[in-house]
């Protein structure tokens, strides 16, 4: 079976980030043989005085693909993780959902595009996964994390929101890489223009110091801008930066 697996408000300012923990977690599906987790998508909330968050007021969220028998073990090990592992001051929220048998898709895609943008109270976060039979629930502090939690999972199903957690590593010639190359070397699954469409197989783009990949259409995809041609190498794209990618 497939589920969406989302977590939010673990860390403080000392501690290690949410993200490391989704990614631990992901991890465990595969270190305990109950199925093969994928990668991280970081998703903002709206940042406003009446919401308290650490740093930037994200939440991660990844799919998995999990045997059904292993399901409630891997519930219970992630609560157990979630008590550990978050940090002193935190407020933990876990959300997971059969992606297969879900039928609320459009209502709950709807909360997370209001987690963007407006303040949310954790009792209407209940109630929403409540009727929509959502597994949502709470592991430390006020519980705030799950307004963020179950938002993400919205977000994630949108197939149209978030940046994939990590840089990519490329070897290349020169700083200089194809869509091809890219794709055989990272998860990658479409390059393409932040303003123009899919580059084709052999287009040549500069690599920028850190490369990021953003989910878009449902895939792990690299944005890139076109400039001027690099005489020496011929790229007509270079990666999109940190600025660019605020928007996702």
């Amino acid at each position: 079976m497939r589920i969406l697996v989302a977590i939010d408000d673990t860390d403080n300012l000392e501690s290690i980030g949410t993200g490391k923990l989704a990614s631990m977690l992901s991890e465990s599906l595969n270190i305990n043989g109950w199925g093969k987790g994928g990668f991280i998508t970081r998703h903002q909330m709206f940042v406003h005085p009446d919401i308290p968050y650490t740093s930037h007021n994200s939440a991660m969220c990844f799919e998995a693909e999990i045997d059904k028998k292993y399901l409630y073990a891997f519930v219970e090990f992630t609560v157990d993780f979630l008590k550990k592992k978050s940090a002193e001051g935190s407020d933990p929220g876990f959300c997971f959902l059969d992606i297969d048998s879900f039928t609320g898709a459009k209502e709950l895609m709807a909360f997370g595009y209001s987690g963007k943008k407006q303040v949310i109270k954790k009792a209407d976060a209940y109630e929403l996964a409540k009727r929509l039979d959502v597994h949502l629930s709470e592991h430390g502090g006020t519980g705030q994390g799950v307004i963020g939690a179950l938002a993400a999972v919205g977000l994630r199903l949108t197939g149209n929101d978030g940046r994939i957690k990590g840089h990519l590593k490329i070897e290349s010639a020169n700083g200089i890489v194809t869509p091809d190359e890219i794709k055989r070397q990272t998860h990658v699954e479409a390059v393409q223009s932040i303003d123009e469409g899919l580059l084709i197989e052999n287009d040549k783009i500069r690599l920028g110091d850190k490369v990021k990949a953003v989910l878009l259409e449902g895939k792990s995809t690299l944005l890139v801008n076109k400039i001027d041609t690099d005489e020496k190498a011929s790229a007509k794209w270079e990666t999109c930066g940190k600025q660019q990618l605020r928007a996702y």
